[in-house]
């Protein structure tokens, strides 16, 4: 149930942070092999991040090229049917190599696992205490029996609790983990609640950098009350939801994505819920008569236990699905990446959000960022649960949402400031339109066209042929199911073209290009444009034969060949560099900033903030304490027409290069921007203690580029800012000095 990018991802890429955290889980693993008696790694990865992904590349890792002569059989546990979709992936992702083998406990017919074997269980079953697989019984079939095998055999177990935070520290949980007798367990979770002394953590902003999961989630932004119009707050959060996905729908079109339909989730209350029935005809009925949304027209698709309507290709990116009804148990490891908007009504008896709801809409639908449209990397809440019944119970989703909105004053007029943000390496691996004549140009004089063989037939999958099902066995431990050959067939039209894209996407990764849809679609125009002028070919018209001969074993090498020829030239013509600095030439204060919930509404009174209202960060520290203190001072002065709090971390807020101690090229974020009533324009950065002591290569560039500025008609003044014996003192030379009695720093005045 993922995109194609996805696929591709996870099929040819490890991202820069699963593979060090992999590198990481099979260090530890090994460590703890050597300790003696049970032990215990808590491995920590964020909703989205590819957890599943990275624990079956760890697990083929762990048990191949082993020296030590260990054997391992592994056991992989997870809540409700969660270890059917973690077997469905693991299958998928050993399928070539065959490294591990997956299992069913049904499908243990010697009655041990074996070596390299996973057996996936499913905790609820097993933890019912009459369970046939766990009771003793007569034909001595049971879990116990199946680990005490397992070790006769010299295997360590190794035992992966998955969504471990559900289960994990339950007291039948621990008592079956006994059971199992496990060298390591490895208790997998985004939010776990155990301790141990061996932990593997991916961080979260890595996940988010990558562009895996979406930057923020914004609860109910740019609501306003007069479009309220006497409607029930149901009826007006719904409205503003589904406008909300109309306009993201107009983003995608606006930047050629057309083929991607956001989709709006309505989370109903469990079934519990005594109103669980009426809400769900109340929104069905809503949906229908106000917005033309209905499963008949399969605008509206359906995923409860007692009702599944229009699920198929749910998450597909262009599916026509818009809105999904849902209840919070699907909510754990439901996946589908095109979902951006949640909406949340106040019946929930617990208003508490989980990022295991939320986790639905934070996974991008391409695993990317959009530097186009910055609305479409966030995630919406449409909710009418009061602010003080909103309570954020895990830390990792308490960074991530967005509760309260500033607005730019509309007294404000340009500034016009030059700033720069860093350009990520990653965006250096994409493919732009000039890899095309590359290729031809590569094509044309390696002579590509002499060296093809076009007689191509087919390309051939081998599927099961006259198989049989014994229907004794059905329902019994025993396979039903033989086949005694298979049959060669010829790929379908659709198996080509997603055959050719993961050929395209293997030569990228391997040519160390981020093999994404983009890059992708470059290189395919390249393939068919080289057949339309080498063989008068057309896409449109010959799609089965030219990917039938790109595809064949006669030709595949030297297509990759020439791709991995036009990616060193285009390579040598875009080298990689780690941080791009990227100029942007008219930077003014954002029309709108949204907070987190650690932020909280400032004082009423502050009134020279160009944002409205102005929200600062929670802290009691001694350089936000400073922040505060500079706000009043500015806020209070008379001289100053508006300030702005300055933010960073990217493109959005304001910043100056500066060369660090290390002579590496950085970013310096000011952290106030001051507006005076004669038009100079006031750059301060605050400090106190040890942050004023090592402040001097950010100070120099300060200085150097308002100096620079200036010589073009800028205004700028500034420097760096600290409060001493009740005023604030600023340094505004080059270079930088710091003593404590202050020599060569002024008080500040404007």
């Amino acid at each position: 149930m993922t995109s194609l990018i996805t696929e591709l991802n996870t099929m040819y890429k490890t991202l820069k942070y699963q593979e060090e955290a992999v590198d990481k889980l099979v260090k530890q693993a090994n460590e703890l092999l050597e300790r003696s008696g049970p032990k215990t790694c808590i491995f920590k990865a964020p909703t989205g991040s590819g957890k599943t992904i990275m624990m079956a590349e760890f697990l083929s890792r762990l048990v191949e090229n082993r020296k030590d002569g260990k054997d391992f059989s592994f056991i992989w546990a997870a809540p409700r049917k969660l270890h059917n979709q973690s077997k469905e992936k693991l299958e998928n992702y050993y399928k070539d190599t065959r490294t591990l083998q997956c299992s069913n406990i049904e499908d243990l017919v010697d009655k041990k696992i074996g070596e390299n074997e996973i057996l996936f269980l499913n905790w609820e079953s097993i933890n019912k205490k009459d369970n046939v697989f766990v009771r003793e019984n007569e034909n001595d079939f049971n879990l116990t029996s199946i680990v005490e095998n397992t070790l006769e055999d010299s295997r360590e177990i190794i035992l992966v609790i998955d969504e471990s935070h559900h289960t994990a520290s339950a007291e039948n949980t621990r008592g079956l983990v006994e059971i199992m007798k496990p060298k390591i367990t490895i208790e997998v979770s985004a939010t776990p609640h155990m301790t141990s002394d061996y932990r593997v953590v991916v961080e979260f902003e890595d996940v988010k950098a990558e562009g895996m999961i979406k930057k923020e989630v914004a609860i109910n932004p740019e609501l306003k009350e007069e479009n309220l119009e006497g409607k029930g707050s149901d009826e007006f959060v719904l409205e503003q939801a589904i406008a909300k996905r109309e306009e993201l729908k107009k983003h995608f079109k606006a930047i050629g994505k057309e083929d991607i339909n956001p989709l709006l989730l309505i989370q109903l209350p469990d079934r519990s819920s005594m109103d669980f029935e009426d809400k769900k005809e109340e929104i069905e009925d809503l949906l229908n008569k106000e917005f033309n949304i209905s499963t008949d027209n399969g605008r509206l698709a359906i995923y409860l236990s007692e009702d599944k309507r229009n699920l198929e290709n749910i998450s597909k990116n262009c599916n026509e699905a818009e809105v999904l009804i849902f209840k919070q148990a699907i909510a754990l490891g439901w996946d589908c990446p095109r979902a951006y908007i949640l909406v949340l009504f106040r019946e929930w008896h617990s208003a508490n959000f989980s990022i295991q709801t939320v986790g639905r809409i934070l996974r991008m639908p391409e695993t990317q960022h959009y530097s186009e449209i910055e609305e479409l990397n966030k995630g919406y809440v449409y909710t009418n649960i009061a602010n003080n019944k909103i309570h954020i119970e895990e830390e990792i989703a308490k960074d991530y949402f967005t509760l309260y909105t500033a607005e730019r004053d509309k007294t404000y007029k340009d500034i016009d400031l030059i700033s720069c943000h860093t350009k990520r390496q990653r965006e250096t691996t994409r493919l732009n339109p000039v890899f095309i004549n590359i290729f031809l140009d590569i094509s044309k004089g390696s002579k590509l066209k002499d060296k093809l063989k076009q007689d191509i037939a087919k390309i051939t999958d081998h599927i099961p042929l006259n198989g049989v099902v014994h229907l004794e066995r059905v329902g019994t431990i025993e396979d039903p199911v033989e086949v005694y050959k298979d049959l060669a067939l010829a790929k379908t039209l659709k198996e080509l073209e997603n055959a050719f894209k993961y050929f395209i996407a293997d030569a990228l990764h391997s040519g160390g290009m981020f093999p994404e849809q983009r890059s992708v679609g470059r290189v395919c125009t390249a393939i068919y444009q080289f057949f339309l002028d080498a063989f008068n070919m057309h896409y449109e018209e010959k799609q089965r034969e030219i990917t039938t001969i790109v595809l064949s074993k006669e030709n595949n090498q030297h297509f990759r060949d020439a791709i991995n020829k036009a990616l060193k030239e285009y390579q040598a013509r875009h080298p990689k560099k780690e941080n791009e600095l990227i100029v942007d030439k008219n930077w003014n204060v954002p029309k709108k900033i949204e907070y987190n919930a650690n932020y909280g509404e400032q004082k009423p009174d502050v009134r020279r903030s160009i944002l409205k209202p102005y929200y600062s960060v929670s802290s009691k520290s001694r350089q936000y304490q400073t922040e505060k203190d500079f706000v009043d001072f500015l806020d209070n002065h008379t001289s100053v027409e508006w300030w702005f709090k300055n933010g960073e971390g990217h493109g959005t807020f304001f910043a100056i290069p500066y060369t660090d101690t290390d002579k590496v090229e950085k970013l310096f974020y000011v952290d106030f921007i001051v507006k005076v009533k004669d038009g100079r324009i006031g750059l301060f950065d605050t400090k106190s203690g040890i942050t004023a002591e090592i402040a001097g290569p950010k100070s120099d560039g300060l200085q150097k580029y308002i100096k620079e500025e200036n010589k073009k008609g800028k205004n700028l003044f500034g420097g760096i800012v600290i409060p001493k014996s009740g005023s604030f003192w600023t340094f505004d030379k080059a270079p930088y000095k710091y003593d404590k009695s202050l020599t060569g720093w002024e008080i500040l005045e404007f």
